[in-house]
């Protein structure tokens, strides 16, 4: 399998004055296609640094980062935009939705802004894919917390990303919404979703590269493969994790330090 992502020997140092802080460390990592990661890490581990230089938000100050393929470090800002609208999703605890436009046109929005007419197909089906066609019409304050998440989500869809990144999706939601959620984005990564009794959910048929940082074990449970930083240096992985692994192995990165 091929990566949507890749770092290699990424290192960010953040200077003021005559002191510095290096918040990564030489971090070399891939994401394969249809992946979903979960980053964590105690508080100032650099997990959301790693984050915005994987996403080409941040530069760093050494080292490569792929995505899709193309090396984005030497890129100019216009061309580093071109790719991220391109290339890339990005959904954040804040919906960042528009009030009076409706889901439909939140969605074809980022498009619109870019000077591209947005094909009404792709708009239905971004929203299909979260489960929200019926919705399309609906403006935000019509829409619950968890659909309007959703809707962030179909945005951030429409272009056809090589990856989405997710920064505590979901934080401002309630723990029912934001189950439903995660379940959402398991299936755009193409992971079963457990139906109710326990028995197997469908496989989602759309695949979808996912990167998320996360703070919750319950959370980083969805993924499918578990990063864990402290001091900006990657410290372990876990896969096929469990809410209970999860937790254990960030109570041993808090006792360590």
């Amino acid at each position: 399998m091929d990566d949507a992502v890749r770092l290699e020997s990424l290192t960010k140092t953040y200077c003021s004055g005559d002191s510095a802080v290096t918040a990564l460390r030489e971090i070399g990592l891939s994401f394969p296609r249809g992946s979903f990661t979960a980053i964590m890490g105690p508080s100032g581990s650099g997990k959301s640094t790693l984050l915005q230089c994987a996403a080409g938000l941040d530069r760093p100050t050494s080292g490569r980062v792929f995505i899709d393929g193309k090396d984005i470090v030497g890129l100019n800002e216009t061309r580093l935009t071109e790719l991220r609208r391109d290339r890339t999703g990005f959904i954040f605890q804040a919906f960042n939705l528009l009030p009076s436009l409706t889901a439909e046109q939140n969605v074809a929005l980022p498009m619109r802004l870019a000077g591209r007419k947005p094909k009404r197909g792709a708009v239905r089906q971004a929203l299909a894919q979260v489960g929200l066609e019926a919705k399309a019409g609906s403006r935000p304050s019509q829409l619950s917390g968890g659909q309007q998440q959703r809707v962030a989500i179909a945005r951030a869809l429409v272009a056809r990303p090589a990856v989405l990144f997710a920064d505590e999706p979901t934080g401002a939601l309630d723990l029912t919404t934001g189950r439903e959620l995660l379940d959402t984005l398991r299936r755009l990564a193409g992971a079963p979703v457990p139906a109710q009794g326990g028995a197997p959910g469908h496989e989602g048929r759309v695949t979808t590269t996912i990167v998320m940082v996360t703070h919750d074990p319950n959370v980083a449970a969805y993924a499918d493969r578990v990063l864990f930083l402290a001091d900006g240096s990657l410290v372990g992985e876990l896969l096929s994790p469990t809410a209970e692994a999860v937790a254990a192995r960030m109570t041993a990165l808090a006792v360590a330090r």
